[in-house]
């Protein structure tokens, strides 16, 4: 979502050095992009790593810094980091290390919500940078990385006349994003039964006993990413190969959006308003409940927003999004 924000600032600053901090786990997803010249990681979470990345912006000398985040952490780091200046989002009691930024817009009830991609490009337009005409997100992969996602698509027995159909039913945020396990076998049964398809389950780290549970509840034949430890550089031509994804709300919903793959979001305790952007090829299905948005990390009542939305509803959704889209 912070990928339009990125080609803003390339398209301003076309000679500039640019280079981006980032946590070693997301590097995957922005490498191979046109938009950094460098990625170091960023290592904050402990008093080490702080002072570490702290060093780390020290040497690159800064003329600028933009701060996405909205952390008090990540302008302190930058001021530290002795950057000469620094704009990012004024919130959180953070304007006195920010050299100035935008103020979030806010109504009786707190911040109003905007969708992430707008609400970063809204640093660029304070700047009085140019915005991009057409405000997409997109990654990239190198050749290299497409070879090795052809091999093991070869040894998974696809090819390239196959129907491919993604399934994602992890995410880092949390358990309540995450549609029930036994709900995501039961779909890859109805969606064996509507297309001549193959069925990938994608599986990241830590969610080997989720991909396994899935792959041995189901009757359908899931070909199960987990023991080939699918990272997120790799997940990219992966999910580009497919027809169509189905995914909790979570990272892979955004690759399929960059790479214009037709994709249904099972959403529960998130504000779909967050999102709310570049929806041409995504059907969003939730439930208006009183509990929800929550944007809790764990359901603390029966988790309705999620178990309400059957797996037929799912195939349902599925078939009119490809239909209307064909």
């Amino acid at each position: 979502m912070a990928t339009p924000t990125f080609d803003c600032l390339r398209q301003n600053f076309p000679e500039a050095q640019i280079t981006g901090l980032i946590r070693r786990y997301a590097g995957g997803v922005v490498e191979d992009g046109p938009w950094f010249d460098d990625l170091i990681e960023c290592n904050d979470k402990t008093i080490g790593g702080f002072f570490e990345t702290i060093v780390k912006i020290r040497n690159l000398k800064p003329d600028l810094t933009i701060v996405l985040p909205n952390s008090l952490r990540s302008a302190i780091i930058s001021r530290f980091g002795r950057s000469k200046q620094i704009y990012g989002y004024r919130r959180n009691g953070r304007s006195i290390f920010l050299s100035g930024g935008p103020r979030p817009k806010r109504n009786t009830n707190g911040i109003i919500p905007v969708a992430m991609r707008d609400y970063y490009l809204e640093i660029c337009r304070w700047l009085q940078l140019k915005i991009p005409d057409a405000a997409r997100p997109r990654l990239f992969f190198s050749d290299a990385l497409e070879a090795q996602a052809a091999r093991l698509l070869q040894r998974y027995g696809i090819t390239s006349n196959d129907m491919v159909i993604g399934l994602n039913p992890g995410a880092k945020f949390g358990s309540s994003k995450c549609w029930p396990p036994h709900y995501f076998a039961g779909l890859a049964e109805l969606l064996s039964a509507r297309w001549n398809c193959k069925l990938l389950l994608f599986i990241g780290p830590g969610e080997e006993d989720l991909g396994r549970a899935i792959a041995k509840t189901s009757h359908a034949s899931i070909i199960n990413t987990g023991p080939d430890r699918v990272d997120l550089a790799l997940l990219k031509p992966l999910i580009k190969r497919c027809q169509l994804l189905v995914t909790n709300d979570t990272g892979p919903r955004h690759y399929a959006v960059a790479f214009e793959v037709p994709v249904i979001v099972i959403m529960g305790p998130t504000d779909p308003r967050y999102t709310d952007a570049n929806l041409e090829k995504t059907f969003v299905l939730r439930q208006e409940l009183d509990c929800s948005p929550c944007h809790e990390k764990v359901c603390s009542l029966e988790h309705e927003c999620m178990a309400g939305i059957r797996p037929e509803v799912v195939l349902s959704a599925s078939e009119k999004l490809l239909e209307d889209i064909a």
